[in-house]
């Protein structure tokens, strides 16, 4: 498709601000007016319009996309977020370790351990590790703090919560992403260390490292969605 407009703005509209494209707001791919919380989110928005050449690459709009689902399918509960989050804490890469004679085991718990300690104070709960495959159940009042914090947050937080937790495969570093002070870097090397520890010992090929590639892009664009979206 070709470009077809000339101007992008951010207007403030009743409900926060929307990305409009020659004075025409923007709407989501469900047909709903992209109206987002935050200048600076809206911001974001308007920068992928911006970055667009003579043709339009689809595929460069990931907070478009980001944005449009936390309208169209959070903020409806056409997608049950919370309770998907909630599910990762049940099998949270950073509580299942190695066995603690297996060398793996020592990196796990120096890169693992202060971020799942800090995690509990936090939050004020009590989390279970375990080391092997055996599935070992978190406390049912840790399991119900959380899900009343994950319930308190907006869509737009909510749908960078979910990408974060998804890439990671962990609720405790997908919740770590959304403190002011949190290490994007730091968190992201550690949702790896199991990855990375193999690399070091059987090496890597172009593929898996494209893949890690992309998805350390798409981790911290949706760290950057976050900040956004708190940010007035």
């Amino acid at each position: 498709m070709k470009k077809f407009w000339k101007e992008v703005s951010v207007e403030q509209v009743d409900g926060g601000y929307q990305v409009a494209l020659d004075g025409r707001g923007i709407r989501t791919q469900g047909k709903r007016p992209q109206i987002v919380q935050t200048a600076a989110l809206a911001e974001l928005l308007a920068d992928e319009w911006r970055a667009q050449g003579k043709d339009i690459d689809p595929a460069s709009f990931p907070h478009r996309d980001m944005a449009d689902y936390a309208i169209d399918r959070i903020a409806t509960a056409a997608d049950d977020i919370p309770a998907k989050l909630i599910g990762f804490m049940e099998t949270d890469t950073l509580c299942y370790r190695a066995d603690p004679d297996e060398p793996l085991y020592k990196r796990q718990l120096d890169m693992w351990e202060p971020l799942v300690t800090a995690f509990e104070m936090r939050e004020d709960i009590r989390v279970e590790r375990a080391s092997g495959i055996i599935h070992k159940p978190q406390p049912p009042e840790s399991l119900a703090k959380l899900r009343a914090r994950i319930d308190a947050l907006d869509p737009f937080t909510l749908a960078a919560l979910f990408a974060t937790t998804s890439l990671s495969a962990s609720l405790i570093i997908g919740l770590g992403t959304l403190e002011a002070d949190a290490d994007s870097e730091t968190l992201w090397d550690a949702a790896n260390c199991e990855e990375d520890w193999q690399v070091e010992l059987w090496g890597d090929d172009f593929e898996a490292a494209d893949r890690r590639a992309r998805r350390k892009r798409d981790f911290l664009r949706a760290v950057e969605f976050a900040r956004a979206s708190a940010t007035p």
